[in-house]
């Protein structure tokens, strides 16, 4: 007969030998931006098959505001998203969609709803863009997966 410590001892070690976990480190890049009235940024192209945290900021007086979303690029074929789109003066707007024919919203990243993340012309890539009709507008974007 088995002593009520030594069950004890047994049903420990089966939970102790269960609670292993691994822990990795993300991968993350960090883009700076500073574009002039109507520009895009490069083409940036995130990790594929994998949900990838997108978080973007202004910083330029008085747009400052951030965003961010989970994206899912599934390459070739779509790319699809939810998150929060950065304050404008109204309540908060989620940022949820999802497209295989770009260019399409993503988030807005600043409080005058002028700066974006969009869906590159390609499915397979994302870029910044400054729809203010006359100012510089600078942040960064930066993606974690």
């Amino acid at each position: 007969m088995i002593s009520v410590y030594a069950a004890a001892a047994i049903i420990t070690s089966i939970v102790v030998a269960n609670a292993t976990q691994t822990i990795t480190t993300p991968n993350a890049v960090k883009i700076t931006y500073s574009l002039a009235a109507g520009a895009n940024s490069a083409a940036i192209t995130p990790a594929t098959n994998t949900s990838v945290l997108v978080m973007g900021c202004c910083t330029t007086t008085p747009f400052q505001g951030s965003g961010h979303v989970s994206l899912l690029h599934s390459p070739a074929t779509a790319m699809a998203w939810t998150g929060v789109e950065s304050h404008g003066g109204v309540p908060t707007t989620f940022a949820s969609g999802g497209t295989s024919s770009p260019p399409a919203h993503i988030m807005f990243i600043d409080a005058g709803h002028v700066v974006e993340i969009q869906v590159n012309p390609t499915v397979d890539t994302i870029r910044i863009h400054n729809g203010h009709p006359s100012l510089t507008l600078a942040g960064s974007v930066t993606l974690i997966w």
